[in-house]
């Protein structure tokens, strides 16, 4: 009897599950979900934008400061010509300023490209910016599109639940709960009648001992795909 219910059971709930699955795949909710994730997920994005340039310009700032110092250093050379008639060593100050030239440039590379990134990053920041601003007009158009679909399905689905809700009053209630907890893992069909020696769905053979509990009505899980299998 409670096998019988459970199957009649399933039965009325595989139409509401194809119904599930169309509401699921259709264009309408794909579009919905789309511009959905992308509303949530943009402020954090913008938000690591915004810090990323911030860095950036500390960055750039600090860079600026060490190359103005530096350049400052420049400035004892400038009388480079007193210190060699008053007997200083020219290679060594000539060595030494080339190497603060050096230094410059670099510095001066390295300012460049960070000021770069500083717009790529500026530059994304507000693609980024006008793409949530589009995105928001467009949430109110799919959101529409989508609920007028559910709205149409709405009258088959309910039919289908306060069928279901009276069928389920027939199965054992350890059994109708396992039931649903696969079905709320998008496990379908639940239940099946055991083919020959395996299990109906995933074709794996449950270990003998588990074979044997299948007398008077009772029901395994198939280690495998997780269903629940039975034999007549």
């Amino acid at each position: 009897m409670s096998l019988q219910a459970i199957l009649n059971y399933q039965e009325v709930d595989a139409k509401l599950f194809k119904l599930e699955r169309e509401l699921a795949g259709s264009e309408e909710r794909k579009e919905y979900v789309k511009v959905k994730k992308f509303l949530q997920s943009a402020p954090e994005k913008l938000d690591a934008l915004e810090v990323k340039a911030q860095s950036l310009k500390a960055e750039a700032d600090e860079l600026v400061k060490k190359y103005e110092k530096l350049e400052d250093t420049l400035s004892d050379f400038d009388h480079l010509d007193e210190l060699v008639t008053e007997g200083a060593d020219i290679a060594f100050y000539q060595k030494k300023a080339q190497t603060k030239v050096e230094q410059l440039k670099k510095m001066k590379a390295d300012l460049n490209a960070l000021v770069a990134n500083i717009k790529a990053t500026e530059t994304e920041y507000q693609k980024l910016k006008k793409m949530v601003i589009s995105a928001q007009k467009q949430y109110a158009e799919v959101s529409e599109k989508y609920k007028a679909v559910k709205t149409a399905k709405d009258p088959e689905k309910k039919a289908l639940e306060g069928e279901l809700a009276k069928l389920e009053k027939e199965v054992p209630a350890t059994l109708l709960e396992a039931y649903k907890m696969k079905r709320e893992e998008k496990i379908f069909p639940v239940v099946g009648e055991i083919a020959g020696t395996r299990c109906p769905f995933c074709s794996m053979e449950p270990p003998l001992a588990a074979r044997n509990k299948l007398t008077g009505g009772a029901t395994i899980e198939c280690d495998n795909c997780h269903r629940i299998i039975f034999s007549k």
